[in-house]
């Protein structure tokens, strides 16, 4: 009887011990969530450090895709429930402006993860810079907090502003493929209506033709390539861009509105070998 007690201890505490592990386990945090990401920079105020993250570590201008994370300065923990709001300013000699941004969610699948888009429309310079303020709200309480950001000029022009013949102007952003492949690619173009200084809206209900070229190689075009369309997920404007070949390659536009007006750009032909609306990648 004795060494049937002992083993039914025995069993009983090694039953406990499992339920305990697994209780522990299933509510600890992931260590490494921003696995794949790399640092940018952090912005600070008295309570919290928030880190900024991409996948190249950098801010460029154009299209940037942000991830953040908020910690406590006296926990070292990570917030795991906040609202968060940001504002980018560019401070220009005489004027400030802001750029196109969306809102800030959280990461599907993350804990203490939150992410945005940015779209810097021009870079900063000698006299001229970007910085960006984080107002956010935690547990009933808000805070703020901000610093200058670095975002240097792109290689390729990735980002166009420009009057519409309507009178209005508007800006047109390359979101992807931020890998381009020779292939039928799928490709993204933001397009937004600036409303004022500070206010960006999607442009919705629009259309635009593609029409990629390679002017060192004649100006050849390329087959398959299919119109941009309206997402009703992000509001991008999404389409299939066919590469026949690495290097250089000019993406002319066209943009009509929803009356199939076009708004600017033109046809590429013999005689007109870009539109002036265009965007440029180069792989």
């Amino acid at each position: 009887m004795k060494i049937l007690n002992h083993i039914a201890i025995l069993i009983l505490s090694i039953s406990l011990f499992s339920c305990s592990s697994d209780d522990n386990s299933s509510t600890q945090i992931p260590i490494d969530e921003i696995a794949g990401l790399q640092k940018i920079q952090e912005i600070s105020n008295d309570n919290h450090t928030i880190e900024l993250y991409s996948q190249s570590g950098t801010l460029l201008q154009g299209y940037n895709h942000i991830t953040l994370r908020i910690k406590d300065k006296k926990t070292s923990t990570y917030i795991q429930d906040a609202k968060i709001n940001w504002t980018p300013l560019m401070h220009m000699a005489t004027m400030k402006h802001s750029c196109p941004k969306s809102a800030v969610i959280k990461t599907s699948g993350k804990q203490t993860l939150y992410e945005g888009d940015i779209i810097f429309q021009m870079a900063q310079n000698d006299t001229e810079y970007w910085d960006l303020t984080v107002t956010y709200t935690v547990n009933t309480l808000s805070y703020t907090a901000a610093d200058t950001i670095k975002v240097p000029a792109s290689a390729k022009r990735t980002v166009s502003t420009f009057m519409g013949t309507d009178g209005f102007r508007y800006l047109v952003a390359y979101i992807a493929p931020q890998k381009p492949k020779v292939a039928t690619n799928d490709i993204s173009i933001g397009v937004y209506k600036i409303q004022d200084m500070m206010t960006f809206s999607v442009a919705n209900n629009f259309k635009i033709k593609i029409d990629p070229r390679m002017p060192s190689m004649g100006n050849h075009g390329s087959p398959n390539n299919t119109d941009l369309t309206q997402s009703t997920i992000d509001g991008f404007y999404n389409g299939k861009l066919s590469l026949t070949m690495t290097g250089y390659w000019k993406i002319n536009l066209q943009l009509l509105n929803a009356s199939d007006d076009v708004l600017k750009g033109e046809p590429v032909t013999t005689e007109n070998q870009t539109s002036s609306l265009f965007l440029e990648i180069e792989f």
